[in-house]
């Protein structure tokens, strides 16, 4: 994955994507680079639109992110009113429990 991170960072900054360039992001961040796997990227991506490409990722990317927001914050919700109710509950024990001591 760190290939194809390498060709959308320097497609980003306006750099050539090419084996020298791939190379050194991938160093930068400190990666083991293969010669073969940086061939292999340059060869795959020389018949790509990578602005097509990346708008199409970042679609795909955001409908689950946007589709699973509600239901986290549904279940957020819930957990909060069970506390809360919870909450009411022991007051109510409490406040009982205070009372059988005064007639107890």
């Amino acid at each position: 994955m760190e290939y194809i991170y390498a060709a959308m960072l320097l497609h980003t900054t306006g750099q050539e994507i090419d084996e020298k360039n791939v190379k050194k992001v991938l160093k930068a961040a400190g990666a083991e680079v293969d010669n073969a796997r940086v061939k292999a990227l340059i060869a795959a991506l020389e018949e790509v639109d990578i602005e097509e490409a990346m708008e199409k990722t970042a679609v795909t990317a955001a409908a689950p992110i946007a589709g699973t927001a509600p239901a986290a914050e549904e279940k957020e919700e819930k957990e909060e009113e069970e506390e809360e109710e919870e909450s009411e509950e022991e007051k109510e024990e409490e406040a009982a429990a205070g009372l059988g001591a005064l007639f107890g």
